[in-house]
Order: C-alpha cells, then sequence, then structure tokens
C-alpha cells in the first residue's frame, strides 16, 4: 500500500508532499511522493491530509470503559474504593469482554495503535482475547491485588501469582507478537511485600515480560505506603524490585530528590497522564524535570472513569499546556516533546523495538488524518496541529502492523455497532443510570 499525504515522520522530520509504502507487516519506505509514486506504482494508493505514527497509549485501563462518568468529581482513594472496584468487582467474563472491546474500540478509532493497558482482577483471559482479536497492539496485564482490597477483588498472594504465571504462558509474546505481556500490581497500598516482590521473580523468570503499576499519584496513597514501610514510594518499590529498565510507573506526581534520582539511576519509564491528574486533583507531575534527568515519559489517559476519554489526542494538549502553567514558561515542553511522548517513548516503556515512528524497516502502525476542518483552517504548522489542534475523531485510518482495521469511520475487524449496543445494555445500572433511557 501507498499512503500519501503530509507525512510526519518523527518529531524532527515532515515531509509535506511524501508517502509512506507499506509491505506486509512493515513499512518498507518513506520518502517524496513523486518518487515512490513512481517506483511503487503498482501498490494500492490512498490519499490522507497528514500521515502519522499510530500514537502509543502509556498507561490505560480499558476495562474500565463501563464506569465512564460514574465517579466524577470524587478524591482518589473515595473514586477508587467506593466507585471503580466496586464496578471491576461486578463484572463477570462477559463484562470483561464487552469492557475490553468497548475500551479497545476506542482506542483504535481515534488513532492508537499500542497500548500498556492495565487491566483488573478476574477474567483478564477475556480481554486478552478481545485484544487479539481486534488487532490492536499491547503490554496488557491481569492487576494483582492480595491486602487493603475489598473482599470480592482480594486473592491470596500464591493463587494471584500463579493465576500471573499461567497468563504469561498463554498470552506473552501472542498474536504474532503483538501481544505481550507486563506484571501488574495496582500499587503499594494493596499488595503485599511477597505480592511485589513475587511480581519481581515472575518477571525475571520470562524473557520479555515487563513490570506496570502506579506510583506516587496521590499525597494519601504516599503516606499510607510511608506509614506502613517506613519508606517514600518510590524508595519501596526500588526495596522490592519494582523500579529498572523493564518497569514503567504510572503518575509519579510527587517524587522528592532522592526518588527522582531513583528513578533516573535504574532507568525506570513514568507515564504522564495529565487529564487524570487534573480531574483527580492529583497534582502536577514533574514532567520537565524527569526528561532532563533522562527519565523515559510516555503519554497516557488512564481510565475513563478519571478522564472519560481515550483520546490520546486531547492528551498531547493536555500534557503541553499542564506543563507550562507548572513552569509559567510557555517554552515548556513544545509540541515535538510531547509527540514524542506519545509515540516513540510510549513504545519504548511497552518494550516494542521499532515502532513509534514511520520509517524504512518499522511496524506499519499508522494513522490518516484529515485536515479538511474549521479548526484546521489554517494550517501553519503540522506538528502544531497534531498537538493542540487534532482530536481522536479527525482520525479516518488506522493501520496495525500492516492490517488497516479502520477506515473511513469504519471498523474492519471489529462489529462497532455490536460492541456498543453490548455495552449500553450490560451497563444500564452502573452508576444508577439507566443508559438505555438516555439513548432514546
Amino acid at each position: 500500500m501507498l499512503l500519501v499525504g503530509t507525512v510526519v515522520a518523527d518529531a524532527t522530520t515532515i515531509i509535506e508532499a511524501g508517502a509512506v509504502v507499506v509491505e506486509g507487516d512493515r513499512i518498507v519506505a518513506v520518502g517524496e511522493e513523486s518518487t515512490l509514486a513512481e517506483q511503487y506504482a503498482d501498490h494500492e494508493r490512498r490519499e490522507f491530509d497528514i500521515v502519522a505514527p499510530g500514537l502509543v497509549g502509556g498507561h490505560v485501563h480499558s476495562v474500565q470503559s463501563l464506569g465512564r462518568g460514574i465517579a466524577d468529581d470524587t478524591e482518589l482513594l473515595d473514586w477508587l474504593f467506593d466507585h471503580v472496584l466496586p464496578m471491576e468487582a461486578g463484572l463477570d467474563a462477559e463484562g470483561m469482554r464487552i469492557a475490553a472491546e468497548l475500551g479497545y474500540l476506542e482506542l483504535i478509532e481515534s488513532g492508537t495503535t499500542t497500548v500498556i493497558d492495565h487491566l483488573s482482577v478476574r477474567h483478564a483471559d477475556e480481554a486478552f482475547e478481545a485484544a487479539g482479536r481486534m488487532g490492536i497492539r499491547g503490554r496488557i496485564g491481569k492487576v494483582l491485588m492480595d491486602t487493603n482490597a475489598p473482599d470480592d477483588l482480594e486473592e491470596d498472594t500464591d493463587e494471584a501469582l500463579a493465576e500471573t504465571e499461567r497468563l504469561i504462558r498463554n498470552y506473552h509474546d501472542s498474536f504474532d507478537g503483538r501481544i505481550q505481556y507486563a506484571v501488574t500490581p495496582r500499587f503499594a497500598v494493596t499488595c503485599s511485600e511477597d505480592c511485589l516482590r513475587g511480581a519481581r521473580e515472575l518477571t525475571d523468570a520470562y524473557d520479555g515480560v515487563r513490570i506496570h503499576t502506579h506510583a506516587s499519584e496521590n499525597r494519601d496513597e504516599i503516606a499510607t505506603v510511608e506509614e506502613e514501610t517506613g519508606m517514600r514510594n518510590i524508595h519501596w518499590l526500588d526495596e522490592v524490585g519494582l523500579t529498572g529498565d523493564d518497569v514503567v510507573l504510572a503518575h509519579c506526581v510527587h517524587t522528592d530528590e532522592s526518588e527522582r534520582e531513583v528513578l533516573a539511576e535504574t532507568g525506570t519509564h513514568v507515564t504522564y497522564c495529565p487529564s487524570s491528574n487534573m480531574k483527580l486533583a492529583s497534582g502536577i507531575a514533574p514532567i520537565v524535570d524527569y526528561l532532563e534527568r533522562g527519565i523515559n515519559v510516555a503519554l497516557g489517559n488512564d481510565g475513563p472513569p478519571c478522564n472519560n476519554t481515550l483520546d490520546a489526542f486531547t492528551e498531547m494538549r493536555q500534557a503541553s499546556l499542564l506543563q507550562k502553567v507548572a513552569a509559567l514558561d510557555p517554552t515548556s515542553t513544545p509540541a515535538g516533546v510531547v509527540f514524542e511522548m506519545a509515540t516513540r517513548n510510549g513504545a519504548k516503556a511497552a518494550g516494542f523495538d521499532r515502532v513509534g515512528k514511520l520509517a524504512a524497516g518499522w511496524k506499519a502502525d499508522l494513522v490518516g488524518i484529515t485536515t479538511d476542518l474549521t479548526r484546521a483552517t489554517p494550517l501553519h504548522d503540522v506538528l502544531s496541529h497534531l498537538v493542540f489542534s487534532t482530536h481522536g475523531d479527525d482520525v479516518e485510518f488506522t493501520m496495525i502492523d500492516g492490517e488497516v482495521l479502520y477506515d473511513e469511520g469504519e471498523h474492519v475487524r471489529a462489529d462497532a455497532d455490536r460492541i456498543r449496543r453490548e455495552a449500553r445494555e450490560y451497563a444500564a445500572d452502573i452508576g444508577g443510570v439507566a443508559l438505555e433511557e438516555i439513548a432514546d
């Protein structure tokens, strides 16, 4: 396939009259249309206003999609224990399948091609199978919670780790390598020391497995961990083995100098979730400082109950604006820096090689975007437009691993109408709102 348009290969390489050539699951050429169109004249030709790498969701909760809007205007720990965890506990296998399908549907149609996905405690197989069927690329894991958790979700430590190992054996490096495993403790508050150390042992036992958890999102969370362990959060995670270049920590909003040194020295990845941090009033993560220390920072939406959207384009805008406000510096986090967070940095965190930019030999994960819009008129700077103006519904075309999954408003693999219908029906009583009545 020959994809033609303004090609944004990465944050520093933009070809105004460009083309990308895809064969199989790989990009074989990126360059000027005038050259490639003649050389690959036998390829199917598709034209878009902008051709860009698919975005990477560095921290999402696909299976919280059924809880969108159920816990607005709520403090983090109340949000989690009074609303979100009870919702997750209420999901049977069918609910988990529907929730995962709905989450992946939204991600694919809004231009996210790779995710680091934090599931729930039960029925994780349903989400893995949904991801495989729908074609998304993902680093995915079942949640571990063996203490301080609701009864319906708290597990025996050994049983939780055994279930994780079963899932690793079944799904790590599956679906042609698109799906990789992340051992996923929820966070230090709901995981015992044995559980956290066990997570590290499991990760080390299987090549290519990573760790994904939350850390230092909220001051109350940090105080709880310090009271129980005598250490600040990042130091505790480091003590039990949950730092390193195979670890992704979501949030890291409140860290001190010594914790930041640990993150940098260990090569631990951080995922910045600005909309979630704003909505839950968690604070502003020190992203500029992290980047200056050489810490790899990805970008994530978090979950629909604390964001309400999985649109990664919206997250790029929020990421830059919030950092500018925090620094009182309009030059902070320019568009190129944020675009790298949402693409290549996210792929590094997820552990996917040759993902996150458009280049020969790289995976064919890309999107086609329209600029036939009032808010794209005039368009002086393509990168600025992608970061500050583009919405997920500007995406016309999504390709993952060389396969077209979304084209001109239609999902190719997934039955979008069925997924949305089943989601409305299943979630009708969540939050005490009859969603079918709203639809009517």
